[in-house]
């Protein structure tokens, strides 16, 4: 009896693990039909006749593909980037570029006058007669200059300094402000230009008419002489306009 006991159960333990092995790889090859089927979307995931160098290769032709576009693209932007620079902003240069000169932001040399303007000597003192007479403000310089610019100057200069037509000269005390550096006299004025012409331009201005009125009653300084090369230096301040506004 033991020996027949034990031919029965032996194999019962040989069928032990088939009996468990069976249902778990069932279930697998469901849970892969299920994700294969998820995957595809209903379709094939592999279609007939394909292989994985073919499925490569046409994903490389799709990206090559793209990729022509991308470069066309590229290519068109560059030309009209190009097209732009060589119409547009090189005119815009250009236009620049020449107005450098007049607006005085080049150097400019040559023939020209000199007008120094000079209070009067301490000594002439008349009674009752009001000090700011005797002194260059900035009204004067002013008229000296615009005269000069009416008679043709390619240039004007005061203290050196290059004037443009943004420059404000401003009257402190007995000192000018030029570009924020105040000046005493003499403020000498240097003009380029046709040396005729200039003389022409100070003839006709009636508030330089009056400076030598002025001059030679109560003894200003003038000197206007002829120069045969006057440097007129770039001007390097700032083009920045600051004005005025009414309060309220």
């Amino acid at each position: 009896m033991t020996v027949q006991d034990d031919d029965a159960q032996t194999p019962r333990r040989r069928r032990d693990p088939w009996r468990i092995a069976v249902p778990v790889t069932t279930a697998l090859a469901g849970a892969l039909f299920v994700t294969s089927a998820i995957s595809s979307e209903g379709g094939d995931l592999r279609k007939e006749g394909t292989d994985l160098p073919a499925l490569v290769e046409q994903r490389r032709e799709s990206v090559a593909a793209q990729q022509q576009v991308v470069d066309d693209l590229s290519t068109q932007i560059e030309t009209l980037a190009e097209d732009v620079e060589n119409r547009e902003v090189t005119t815009a240069r250009q236009e620049v570029k020449a107005l450098r000169g007049p607006a005085g932001f080049t150097e400019v040399s040559g023939p020209g006058l000199r007008v120094s303007l000079e209070d009067a000597p301490r000594e002439v003192d008349e009674p009752g007669l009001d000090p700011n007479l005797l002194v260059v403000h900035q009204q004067d310089i002013q008229a000296f200059v615009n005269a000069l610019w009416e008679g043709g100057a390619s240039a004007v200069t005061l203290q050196g300094q290059r004037l443009i037509s943004t420059t404000g000269i401003k009257c402190v005390g007995n000192t000018v402000i030029l570009n924020g550096v105040p000046y005493s006299p003499p403020y000498v004025i240097e003009a380029v230009g046709d040396v005729g012409d200039l003389y022409a331009g100070l003839d006709l201005s009636g508030a330089v008419e009056v400076y030598r009125d002025y001059a030679d009653r109560y003894q200003l300084g003038l000197s206007i002489t002829t120069k045969a090369e006057i440097v007129a230096p770039a001007y390097a301040g700032t083009v920045d306009l600051q004005h005025a506004t009414p309060v309220g």
